[in-house]
């Protein structure tokens, strides 16, 4: 079966306005963080990225989250600038990179408002009105009339700009609560003037903004707007008042981009940006609502992550189009690959997001596509300048990226594993229902090692005989890290198990259970038990405002509101022992507290057996040790530091 019937919608062109796109694939916006910093200038970094987006095969690319003012409107280090005239040649440098793709160029236009970090603005943040409780009154002011002209402004030059850059669209964001949904939003806008109080007031600014950039963009530049479907919290825009809104916009734009969320509730914000504890397809049906009460196309984003979701949004008439960006990065030729019918080639996307992940303005990175964010030095993978024998010790997530990456770059490769299969820890860190990205990565890796080249040896226990027996020139260890075991009295009772025990199975679980360790591994393990229907005590000897800081923000919400909502009592102090029906902790300030447990879950962490190493690495010169086995984290820090070593051997 051909992509085109098997996927007859997502292949099938759209015309928006006056724009005609090849498929119904919009690559999300997602700031990659790779403008110079400071200025917002395209760097080569960034031409090389968006070229990658293009390439991945989508319709129409629109970059991320850009400032339509940086001194008051900029809610990130390393957004792209339009801000000023001298912009636009660097702008049409992208709108070429994009164009040579048969793609078509559009950019999310933003006015933070009062969302905005006060240490990126040079004056207060603007919002419609200052409302005790919710905004810093040191730090933010009521937007007046003179700065709503200047606001507007700032659109429209923007949108000037960009035609003459050869942009074909620009999306201006309404969403999430910045500046332009809080004028929408009863919950922020208290003004008392035209502007603030009725709906027709609160769209009036909005709507002039809109009428504005149209006139500006004329007839043949498209105008999108994304807007959250449900603010999801309390106040928030109604549905039918949103549907209002779009239908008094329509003469103004050309598509509407549904997401969800907003920045002022952190449950809210999760959602923006749905991490794999919330569920696939997050805003499909309200975008099917919304599409149902205007003429206008409507786009839908949030935790689609396949061509076959899109084509099912589509072909349910839910959506005129789909827009993915974490899919598109962990696999960047993914509509391509698809459309030539390589669908199992697919690189899955875990949902972790890792490529939010990291210091503010660091360039993006993925957990499991090493190459992404880093196009410029890594768009291809470079042919070795002599072929050399690589042994790689260890099947994980490190190995098989090692074993990989060293047969792509022309090596022979040799990968031994001690268990019968390839996986390592992955399989354990699939085990949450939610984590069905991490099982088809899982997968796919392990397809994707066996089909590479490398001769793939299991049961094969490594030591310093035989890998000089086997002769390599180059070795690169891999073996991970083992469980730590606190030395407690009661730590050998029957009752007590491991975190890898109790994810996978393998060992019975009562309905009394506490989980000693609160890091992401722990507190996974506690909300799979807790999800079953057990009464779970997650203990940890940190604070919980210190714990699972190794996520991003949006995962880390997310997970801490599933404890809560599934009743997991955490517990601050440290695990001191285990009798045969309870685990014996001290809290900070010296008390013993007595938890009752039919089941205890040790979930301390990983630590490398360097005893065991250590001879390892003294046979061969040329050695590397990497993934867990040199510094224990998580998936995207196995593959990152397997592919660092494997692509410059």
């Amino acid at each position: 079966m051909s992509p085109a019937t098997r996927y007859p919608h997502v292949f099938q062109p759209i015309r928006v306005g006056n724009v005609t796109i090849k498929n119904r694939i919009e690559y999300a916006p997602i700031v990659s963080n790779h403008a110079e910093t400071l200025s917002g200038i395209v760097t080569n970094d960034l031409l090389e990225f968006v070229g990658a987006q293009a390439r991945s095969g989508a319709g129409l690319v629109t970059i991320g989250s850009s400032p339509i003012d940086f001194d008051r409107a900029r809610d990130f280090y390393g957004c792209l600038s339009v801000t000023r005239d001298s912009d636009v040649a660097g702008l049409s440098l992208l709108a070429d990179e994009v164009h040579r793709y048969g793609a078509k160029l559009s950019i999310e236009l933003t006015h933070a408002g009062a969302i905005s970090d006060p240490g990126l603005l040079s004056g207060p943040a603007l919002a419609p009105s200052v409302i005790p409780g919710i905004h810093d009154p040191s730090t933010t002011k009521e937007i007046d009339r003179t700065e709503m002209d200047q606001v507007k402004q700032h659109w429209v030059d923007c949108v000037r700009r960009l035609k003459l850059a050869g942009f074909d669209m620009a999306m201006i964001h309404g969403g999430h609560m910045n500046l332009f949904a809080s004028f929408l939003t009863p919950l922020l806008n208290r003004r008392k003037d035209e502007y603030g109080g009725s709906p027709e007031n609160r769209m009036r600014f909005p709507l002039e903004i809109l009428g504005a950039c149209r006139q500006e963009a004329g007839d043949d530049f498209g105008l999108e707007i994304r807007l959250s479907g449900d603010e999801r919290v309390e106040g928030g825009v109604s549905l039918e008042e949103r549907i209002q809104f779009l239908n008094a916009a329509a003469p103004y734009i050309d598509l509407v981009n549904i997401s969800t969320g907003g920045f002022l509730d952190p449950q809210a914000l999760a959602y923006t940006h749905p991490p794999y504890y919330l569920p696939h397809l997050l805003n499909v049906e309200t975008a099917a609502r919304i599409k149902q009460g205007i003429s206008i196309p409507v786009s839908v984003t949030g935790g689609i992550t396949s061509i076959e979701e899109a084509e099912q949004v589509l072909a349910a008439g839910k959506a005129d189009m789909v827009a993915m960006a974490k899919a598109l990065i962990a696999d960047q030729d993914l509509v391509t690959k698809v459309k030539l019918g390589r669908v199992k080639e697919v690189r899955p996307c875990l949902r972790c997001l890792e490529c939010m992940h990291g210091p503010m303005g660091g360039p993006l990175r993925c957990a499991v596509n090493p190459q992404a964010g880093r196009e410029l030095k890594y768009r291809e993978i470079p042919l070795a300048r002599r072929k050399k024998r690589v042994l790689v010790i260890g099947g994980g997530p490190a190995g098989m990226t090692a074993a990989r990456t060293a047969r792509e770059r022309g090596h022979e490769v040799v990968l031994w594993e001690r268990s019968d299969r390839l996986g390592g820890r992955l399989y354990e860190a699939s085990a949450l229902p939610h984590k069905d990205g991490f099982r088809a990565y899982t997968s796919w890796a392990i397809r994707k090692t066996n089909e590479c080249g490398a001769e793939i040896v299991l049961d094969k226990e490594a030591t310093p005989e035989a890998i000089a027996d086997e002769a390599p020139e180059v070795l690169i260890v891999a073996v991970g890290a083992e469980l730590v075991v606190p030395a407690i009295t009661g730590i050998d009772s029957p009752h007590v198990i491991t975190v890898v025990e109790a994810d996978l199975g393998r060992e019975p679980v009562g309905d009394r259970v506490v989980v000693c360790g609160g890091g992401i591994s722990g507190s996974e393990c506690a909300l799979g038990l807790a999800m079953e229907g057990r009464k779970v005590k997650l203990v940890d000897i940190l604070p919980e405002e210190t714990l699972c800081r190794e996520v991003a923000i949006f995962a880390r919400t997310a997970l801490l509101k599933l404890l809560e909502d599934h009743g997991v009592e955490r517990i601050q102090g440290t695990l001191d022992m285990i009798t045969e029906s309870r685990a014996v902790v001290t809290d900070p300030d010296g008390s013993s507290i007595e938890l009752p447990a039919d089941t205890v879950v040790v979930a301390v962490g990983l630590r490398p057996d360097l005893s065991s190493i250590e001879p390892l690495l003294d046979v061969v010169p040329e050695s590397y040790l990497v993934g867990d086995a040199r510094g224990v984290g998580n998936i995207g820090a196995a593959n990152h530091d397997a592919f660092n070593v494997a692509v410059e051997v």
